[in-house]
Protein backbone atom coordinates (compact mmCIF):
# COMPACT_ATOMS: atom_id res chain seq x y z
CA UNK A 1 0.00 0.00 0.00
CA UNK A 2 1.78 3.52 -1.19
CA UNK A 3 1.48 6.13 1.78
CA UNK A 4 -0.75 8.16 -0.04
CA UNK A 5 -3.25 5.40 0.07
CA UNK A 6 -3.34 5.15 3.75
CA UNK A 7 -4.85 8.05 6.11
CA UNK A 8 -2.42 10.27 7.52
CA UNK A 9 -2.47 11.12 11.51
CA UNK A 10 -3.98 14.52 12.37
CA UNK A 11 -1.27 14.41 15.00
CA UNK A 12 2.32 12.97 14.97
CA UNK A 13 5.24 13.59 17.67
CA UNK A 14 8.31 14.24 15.61
CA UNK A 15 11.92 14.08 16.51
CA UNK A 16 15.27 16.14 16.14
CA UNK A 17 18.37 14.27 16.70
CA UNK A 18 20.92 16.71 17.91
CA UNK A 19 24.53 15.26 17.84
CA UNK A 20 27.98 15.90 18.72
CA UNK A 21 30.13 14.43 15.96
CA UNK A 22 33.14 11.77 16.27
CA UNK A 23 35.94 11.30 13.54
CA UNK A 24 35.06 7.97 12.47
CA UNK A 25 32.34 7.63 10.61
CA UNK A 26 30.88 4.16 11.75
CA UNK A 27 30.75 5.55 15.14
CA UNK A 28 28.53 8.15 13.87
CA UNK A 29 26.10 6.26 11.95
CA UNK A 30 26.04 3.70 14.93
CA UNK A 31 25.51 6.90 17.06
CA UNK A 32 22.48 8.28 15.04
CA UNK A 33 20.67 4.59 14.98
CA UNK A 34 20.67 4.24 18.58
CA UNK A 35 19.15 7.61 18.75
CA UNK A 36 16.32 6.77 16.07
CA UNK A 37 15.77 3.82 18.21
CA UNK A 38 15.67 5.73 21.07
CA UNK A 39 13.59 8.55 19.60
CA UNK A 40 11.14 6.02 18.12
CA UNK A 41 10.57 4.60 21.73
CA UNK A 42 9.82 8.17 23.12
CA UNK A 43 6.50 8.02 20.53
CA UNK A 44 8.39 9.97 17.43
CA UNK A 45 6.70 8.98 14.30
CA UNK A 46 9.27 11.16 11.98
CA UNK A 47 13.31 11.57 12.89
CA UNK A 48 15.55 13.44 11.69
CA UNK A 49 19.32 13.88 11.48
CA UNK A 50 21.66 16.75 11.31
CA UNK A 51 23.56 17.53 7.67
CA UNK A 52 26.45 15.30 7.16
CA UNK A 53 25.79 13.36 10.43
CA UNK A 54 28.13 10.37 9.43
CA UNK A 55 31.36 13.40 8.81
CA UNK A 56 32.90 15.96 11.07
CA UNK A 57 32.01 19.19 9.04
CA UNK A 58 35.00 18.97 6.32
CA UNK A 59 34.39 21.35 4.69
CA UNK A 60 36.47 24.10 6.69
CA UNK A 61 39.27 23.13 4.41
CA UNK A 62 39.58 22.20 0.54
CA UNK A 63 41.16 18.01 0.22
CA UNK A 64 40.09 16.10 -2.94
CA UNK A 65 41.01 12.97 0.07
CA UNK A 66 37.29 14.20 1.04
CA UNK A 67 35.34 12.75 -1.93
CA UNK A 68 36.80 9.62 -0.49
CA UNK A 69 33.89 9.91 2.09
CA UNK A 70 31.27 10.38 -0.38
CA UNK A 71 28.83 7.55 -1.25
CA UNK A 72 25.73 6.47 -3.42
CA UNK A 73 22.04 6.47 -2.98
CA UNK A 74 21.27 4.01 -1.98
CA UNK A 75 24.23 3.08 -0.49
CA UNK A 76 25.91 1.60 3.30
CA UNK A 77 23.93 4.70 5.01
CA UNK A 78 20.87 4.34 3.43
CA UNK A 79 20.51 1.47 3.88
CA UNK A 80 21.66 0.96 7.22
CA UNK A 81 18.71 4.12 8.32
CA UNK A 82 16.12 2.00 5.96
CA UNK A 83 16.73 -1.29 8.53
CA UNK A 84 16.64 1.21 11.39
CA UNK A 85 13.58 3.45 9.91
CA UNK A 86 11.84 -0.16 9.10
CA UNK A 87 12.63 -1.92 12.81
CA UNK A 88 11.25 1.27 14.57
CA UNK A 89 7.96 2.26 12.20
CA UNK A 90 9.36 5.53 11.72
CA UNK A 91 10.18 7.81 9.04
CA UNK A 92 13.67 9.63 9.05
CA UNK A 93 15.53 12.20 6.83
CA UNK A 94 18.92 10.84 6.52
CA UNK A 95 21.32 13.13 5.29
CA UNK A 96 24.31 11.66 2.95
CA UNK A 97 27.24 13.13 1.15
CA UNK A 98 26.37 11.42 -2.43
CA UNK A 99 28.61 10.48 -4.94
CA UNK A 100 26.35 10.96 -8.30
CA UNK A 101 29.35 9.96 -11.15
CA UNK A 102 33.13 10.56 -10.46
CA UNK A 103 33.47 14.15 -10.01
CA UNK A 104 29.37 14.66 -9.44
CA UNK A 105 29.08 14.97 -5.82
CA UNK A 106 26.08 16.55 -3.51
CA UNK A 107 25.20 17.59 0.08
CA UNK A 108 21.46 15.45 -0.04
CA UNK A 109 19.08 13.10 1.91
CA UNK A 110 16.77 10.25 1.26
CA UNK A 111 13.28 10.88 3.17
CA UNK A 112 13.16 6.65 4.35
CA UNK A 113 9.49 5.63 4.54
CA UNK A 114 8.63 3.68 8.01
CA UNK A 115 8.52 0.61 5.65
CA UNK A 116 12.10 1.57 5.21
CA UNK A 117 11.25 1.77 1.36
CA UNK A 118 13.44 5.27 0.07
CA UNK A 119 10.05 7.66 -0.50
CA UNK A 120 12.60 10.43 -2.48
CA UNK A 121 16.06 11.69 -2.31
CA UNK A 122 16.66 16.01 -2.08
CA UNK A 123 20.11 17.45 -2.92
CA UNK A 124 21.19 20.87 -1.46
CA UNK A 125 20.40 23.76 -3.89
CA UNK A 126 21.79 26.94 -2.58
CA UNK A 127 25.54 25.60 -1.86
CA UNK A 128 27.87 28.31 0.09
CA UNK A 129 31.17 29.59 0.24
CA UNK A 130 32.76 31.15 3.18
CA UNK A 131 35.18 31.09 5.31
CA UNK A 132 35.19 27.54 7.08
CA UNK A 133 32.80 26.74 4.36
CA UNK A 134 33.94 26.01 1.75
CA UNK A 135 31.03 23.64 -0.17
CA UNK A 136 31.10 25.10 -3.43
CA UNK A 137 34.54 22.80 -3.58
CA UNK A 138 32.67 19.67 -3.10
CA UNK A 139 29.20 19.86 -3.76
CA UNK A 140 27.25 20.09 -6.95
CA UNK A 141 24.23 22.19 -6.38
CA UNK A 142 21.19 20.30 -6.50
CA UNK A 143 19.04 19.88 -9.58
CA UNK A 144 15.50 17.86 -8.05
CA UNK A 145 13.44 20.90 -7.43
CA UNK A 146 12.15 21.21 -4.02
CA UNK A 147 9.63 19.04 -3.67
CA UNK A 148 7.07 17.58 -0.92
CA UNK A 149 7.71 13.59 -0.07
CA UNK A 150 4.88 11.08 0.40
CA UNK A 151 5.49 9.44 3.47
CA UNK A 152 3.19 7.75 6.35
CA UNK A 153 2.53 10.68 8.28
CA UNK A 154 1.91 13.10 5.00
CA UNK A 155 3.51 14.64 2.98
CA UNK A 156 6.50 16.65 4.30
CA UNK A 157 9.75 18.59 2.82
CA UNK A 158 13.43 18.43 4.19
CA UNK A 159 15.49 20.90 2.74
CA UNK A 160 19.56 21.63 3.62
CA UNK A 161 21.05 24.01 5.78
CA UNK A 162 22.07 27.31 3.61
CA UNK A 163 18.74 26.60 2.14
CA UNK A 164 17.00 27.91 5.48
CA UNK A 165 17.79 30.96 4.44
CA UNK A 166 15.49 31.44 1.60
CA UNK A 167 11.85 31.72 1.42
CA UNK A 168 12.17 30.86 -2.71
CA UNK A 169 12.78 27.20 -1.31
CA UNK A 170 9.96 26.99 1.99
CA UNK A 171 7.39 28.49 -0.11
CA UNK A 172 8.09 25.87 -3.16
CA UNK A 173 7.79 22.99 -0.87
CA UNK A 174 5.00 24.22 0.90
CA UNK A 175 3.15 24.56 -2.52
CA UNK A 176 4.07 21.16 -3.45
CA UNK A 177 2.11 20.09 -0.47
CA UNK A 178 4.62 19.78 2.56
CA UNK A 179 2.76 20.44 6.23
CA UNK A 180 6.28 20.40 7.83
CA UNK A 181 9.80 21.48 6.16
CA UNK A 182 12.77 19.74 8.21
CA UNK A 183 16.27 21.59 7.55
CA UNK A 184 19.17 19.30 8.81
CA UNK A 185 21.67 21.65 9.70
CA UNK A 186 25.11 22.10 10.49
CA UNK A 187 25.80 25.89 11.72
CA UNK A 188 27.86 27.33 14.24
CA UNK A 189 29.79 30.22 14.96
CA UNK A 190 34.24 31.39 14.29
CA UNK A 191 34.94 31.68 17.46
CA UNK A 192 36.71 35.16 17.05
CA UNK A 193 33.51 36.22 15.99
CA UNK A 194 30.88 34.72 18.64
CA UNK A 195 31.59 37.24 21.64
CA UNK A 196 30.72 40.22 19.25
CA UNK A 197 28.16 39.02 16.68
CA UNK A 198 27.21 35.64 17.86
CA UNK A 199 24.23 36.52 19.68
CA UNK A 200 22.60 38.07 16.45
CA UNK A 201 23.61 35.85 14.43
CA UNK A 202 21.80 32.67 15.85
CA UNK A 203 18.77 34.90 16.50
CA UNK A 204 19.17 35.52 12.59
CA UNK A 205 18.97 32.25 12.03
CA UNK A 206 16.11 31.33 14.49
CA UNK A 207 13.89 34.49 13.00
CA UNK A 208 14.44 33.45 9.49
CA UNK A 209 13.16 30.28 9.79
CA UNK A 210 10.25 31.31 11.73
CA UNK A 211 9.38 33.60 9.27
CA UNK A 212 9.05 30.72 6.53
CA UNK A 213 6.73 28.62 8.61
CA UNK A 214 4.36 32.16 9.14
CA UNK A 215 4.45 33.24 5.34
CA UNK A 216 3.40 29.39 4.53
CA UNK A 217 1.78 28.28 7.15
CA UNK A 218 4.01 24.95 7.89
CA UNK A 219 5.66 23.87 11.00
CA UNK A 220 9.54 24.33 10.57
CA UNK A 221 12.14 21.72 12.23
CA UNK A 222 15.89 23.03 11.86
CA UNK A 223 18.20 20.15 13.32
CA UNK A 224 21.67 21.43 13.88
CA UNK A 225 25.08 19.61 15.62
CA UNK A 226 26.85 20.81 18.03
CA UNK A 227 30.46 20.94 19.47
CA UNK A 228 33.51 22.59 18.72
CA UNK A 229 35.10 21.13 15.39
CA UNK A 230 39.05 22.00 14.49
CA UNK A 231 39.51 20.88 11.41
CA UNK A 232 42.93 18.68 10.85
CA UNK A 233 46.10 20.52 10.79
CA UNK A 234 44.61 23.37 13.34
CA UNK A 235 42.85 26.47 12.98
CA UNK A 236 39.94 27.96 15.18
CA UNK A 237 37.43 25.63 13.84
CA UNK A 238 33.34 26.02 13.87
CA UNK A 239 31.79 25.97 17.31
CA UNK A 240 28.31 24.29 16.24
CA UNK A 241 25.65 26.18 18.03
CA UNK A 242 22.65 23.19 18.41
CA UNK A 243 19.69 25.15 19.35
CA UNK A 244 17.74 22.62 17.39
CA UNK A 245 13.90 23.77 17.04
CA UNK A 246 10.28 22.89 16.22
CA UNK A 247 8.12 25.92 15.54
CA UNK A 248 4.46 25.98 14.53
CA UNK A 249 2.63 27.46 11.50
CA UNK A 250 2.43 30.97 13.88
CA UNK A 251 6.06 31.03 14.11
CA UNK A 252 6.00 30.37 17.87
CA UNK A 253 8.77 27.64 19.21
CA UNK A 254 7.12 24.32 20.80
CA UNK A 255 10.51 23.28 21.54
CA UNK A 256 14.35 23.69 21.42
CA UNK A 257 17.59 21.77 22.26
CA UNK A 258 20.11 23.85 24.12
CA UNK A 259 23.40 25.10 22.36
CA UNK A 260 26.03 22.92 24.00
CA UNK A 261 24.80 19.34 24.15
CA UNK A 262 23.20 16.38 22.22
CA UNK A 263 19.60 15.91 22.81
CA UNK A 264 16.33 14.08 21.08
CA UNK A 265 14.21 16.82 20.95
CA UNK A 266 10.61 15.52 20.65
CA UNK A 267 7.44 17.96 19.95
CA UNK A 268 4.13 17.19 18.08
CA UNK A 269 2.54 17.99 14.93
CA UNK A 270 -0.73 19.02 14.69
CA UNK A 271 -2.54 19.29 11.32
CA UNK A 272 -5.74 20.50 12.89
CA UNK A 273 -3.60 23.46 14.18
CA UNK A 274 -1.94 23.79 10.92
CA UNK A 275 -5.88 24.03 8.99
CA UNK A 276 -7.12 27.10 11.62
CA UNK A 277 -4.05 29.03 10.97
CA UNK A 278 -4.46 28.74 7.03
CA UNK A 279 -7.93 29.66 7.58
CA UNK A 280 -7.39 32.94 9.53
CA UNK A 281 -4.40 33.53 8.08
CA UNK A 282 -4.83 32.92 4.07
CA UNK A 283 -1.67 33.74 2.94
CA UNK A 284 -1.40 31.06 -0.09
CA UNK A 285 -4.81 32.45 -1.13
CA UNK A 286 -3.98 35.71 -1.39
CA UNK A 287 -0.33 35.25 -3.52
CA UNK A 288 -0.52 37.79 -6.52
CA UNK A 289 1.00 34.89 -8.70
CA UNK A 290 0.22 37.13 -11.74
CA UNK A 291 2.31 39.74 -10.54
CA UNK A 292 5.58 37.97 -9.37
CA UNK A 293 7.67 37.19 -12.85
CA UNK A 294 10.72 39.25 -11.45
CA UNK A 295 11.46 36.14 -8.68
CA UNK A 296 13.26 34.41 -12.09
CA UNK A 297 15.72 37.26 -12.48
CA UNK A 298 19.13 37.73 -10.46
CA UNK A 299 18.53 40.88 -10.11
CA UNK A 300 15.69 43.74 -11.19
CA UNK A 301 18.62 45.97 -12.77
CA UNK A 302 17.77 45.13 -16.28
CA UNK A 303 14.75 44.33 -18.40
CA UNK A 304 14.05 40.95 -19.86
CA UNK A 305 16.43 39.95 -22.41
CA UNK A 306 19.42 41.98 -20.80
CA UNK A 307 18.19 45.45 -21.56
CA UNK A 308 19.24 48.21 -19.36
CA UNK A 309 16.42 49.69 -18.25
Amino acid sequence: MSPASRAAPQRFPVALLQMAVAADPRENLEKGLSMIREAAKRGARVVCLPELFRTRYFCQREDTAFFDLAEEVPGPTTDAVSAAARDAGVVVVAPVFERRAAGVYHNSLAVIDADGAVAGVYRKMHVPDDPSYYEKFYFTPGDLGFPAFDTRVGRIGALICWDQWYPEGARLASLAGANVLFYPTAIGWHPREKEAHGARQRDAWRTVQRGHAVANGVYVAAVNRVGHEVPEGGGAGIEFWGSSFLCDPQGAMLAEAPMDREEILVAEVDLAHLEDVRRNWPFLRDRRIDAYGGISRRFLDEEPGGRER
